[in-house]
């Protein structure tokens, strides 16, 4: 097993030590990419902003690295992890590092994300914050599966491809504005939280990460989600027409379309990419029931 270092985490050395001893190869069909910088890990968990009694759910543990970070600030540590090797060896590489009595803080859910209940995770309470780093191919799905799933979460901290970083905080009018940024309004406020370059992973990437922080918050409108979920995959099916013609095939033909956006208070010749989460709710509220 790795031994542990002064500072409680792991690095290149460790990280590939581990895997040896394990028989882990990283694979791309899993998304898998360990960060092996302890100053990045460092700088995660800082970022985050946890207080001491947060239970904190983290995605994708791997190796441990942001697992040891996490549970030097927070209460306990839910990590969810579809590896089955990786899922057991994780309480024992806490064990080794940080010892039994940290270890004790962490569980370790085996499993798919995109598919985890909140009765799974909440073992040690209600989980308040997500804090991940996120594989590339499944990030978006799985946050927005876990805020709708987890209404206990406060606020979170994720690292996802950079590309998809920008679109998950980008508003009105920008050019990566879109079904991402729009979902992910509706359970938060986010912004951007930096850039993570490829070389603090093993395998390198080929892109660069970016750090994406979001604080919970009511939904904009008292109504239906999927309601309005539907109503933004309508409009972002065909972003390039004018919304009257996008939603008509979603409200049953270009005048139903056009009757609920103006009770919406929506121009009909406005376009998805120019509203915000608001005015998405506010179509959704003007649907005849």
């Amino acid at each position: 097993m790795v031994e542990p270092r002064t500072d409680g985490l792991l690095g290149p050395a460790e990280i590939r030590r581990l895997a040896g001893e394990l028989g882990v190869s990283p694979t791309k069909k899993l998304g898998q990419n360990f960060v092996h910088d302890a100053n990045t890990v460092r700088r995660i968990v800082a970022a985050a902003e946890l207080d001491p009694d947060e239970v904190v759910i983290e995605v994708g543990p791997g190796l441990g690295s942001l697992t040891l970070g996490l549970l030097a600030v927070a209460r306990h540590v839910c990590a969810v992890e579809l590896d089955p090797v990786l899922a057991a060896a994780l309480p024992k590489t806490a064990a080794a590092v940080a010892g039994e009595q940290t270890a004790a803080r962490l569980t370790v859910v085996p499993g798919d994300a995109l598919q985890v209940r909140a009765d799974q995770v909440s073992a040690a309470g209600p989980p308040t914050a997500l804090v991940a780093n996120l594989p590339y191919n499944v990030a978006v799905p799985v946050v927005l599966n876990l805020l709708a799933e987890l209404p206990s979460l406060r606020h979170g901290l994720v690292m996802v491809q950079k590309e998809v970083a920008d679109r998950l905080v980008a508003g009105p009018g920008s050019k990566v504005y879109g079904v991402p940024s729009v979902k992910l309004a509706w359970y938060a406020e986010s912004r951007s939280a930096g850039k993570v370059p490829p070389n603090v992973f093993w395998p390198v990437p080929n892109v660069d990460s970016g750090l994406v922080s979001f604080t919970c918050r009511q939904p904009p409108a008292d109504v239906d989600r999927k309601t309005v979920f539907a109503v933004v995959d309508a409009a972002f099916a065909q972003r390039r027409k004018m919304l009257r013609a996008a939603l008509a095939g979603w409200a049953g033909g270009a005048d139903k379309a056009t009757a609920i956006l103006e009770a919406a208070g929506v121009a009909p010749t406005a376009r998805g990419e120019e509203l915000t989460v608001t005015q998405f709710a506010a179509i959704a509220a003007a649907t005849p029931r």
